[in-house]
């Protein structure tokens, strides 16, 4: 399954003309744990998932339900 921020990762790590090994050496993050989290692993520490969004000026946030997908 894949997850949203994977997916936002993997387009972002793209559009920055960036392989995954590029990403984890600028981002101080693990190959695996970039793989694993654009491939939709629902186990993931998130302090990790927001240094991967702190590349691209993004943190995870609690959101309202009622928010989500506007």
């Amino acid at each position: 399954m894949k997850s949203l921020i994977g997916s936002f990762i993997k387009e972002q790590r793209r559009a920055a003309g960036l392989t995954q090994v590029e990403f984890a050496l600028r981002s101080g993050l693990g190959l695996r744990f970039v793989r694993e989290l654009e491939q939709g692993k629902e186990t993931v520490r998130l302090d990790k998932v927001n240094q991967a969004l702190l590349m691209f000026n993004h943190t995870v946030a609690p959101v309202p339900l009622e928010k989500r997908g506007e």
